[in-house]
């Protein structure tokens, strides 16, 4: 896949990072808005899945490697269940808050719920970037 006109690459140029700072946003704050690791997740996965629908999928290839994408999902499925046997490593229970409670309304106020936000925000954005490139790829015959 070669990509789109020069007018949607130069779009898509300056439209990704505020895209995927909102997506950031979404995933930070979502203990205190809707929204959340999945939302912010998917926001994230979007810019990424634009810029091989505008550069192509060649050009992508070049510049975002398929174990960066493995790895995100790694890196956040294991952060995910480290937060959650933390609990039991304390001498809890699983998913017991091991962080102590700000006040309602602060960005920090919910423990370990933010940390997990980010958690899942960093495995959907991976999990859905590797499955629409793959899609993506392999419809043109490409190998990753």
């Amino acid at each position: 896949m070669k990509g789109m006109t020069l007018i949607v690459k130069e779009i898509t140029r300056l439209m990704v990072p505020s895209i995927i700072l909102l997506g950031v946003y979404v995933v930070l704050h979502g203990h205190l808005t809707p929204g959340g690791g999945f939302a912010g997740g998917v926001l994230i996965a979007g810019s990424f899945a634009l810029m091989v629908l505008a550069y192509g999928s060649e050009e992508t290839k070049r510049e975002i490697k398929m174990w960066h994408a493995t790895f995100g999902e790694s890196m956040g499925i294991f952060l995910f269940w480290f937060l959650a046997l933390m609990g039991v490593i304390q001498g809890t229970h699983f998913f017991t808050n091991i962080l102590a409670k700000g006040r309602t309304g602060d960005l920090f106020s919910a423990g370990i719920i933010p940390l997990c936000n980010i958690a899942i925000g960093i495995e959907v954005a991976a999990a859905l970037f590797a499955i629409f490139f793959t899609m993506a790829v392999m419809r043109l015959g490409e190998k990753l």
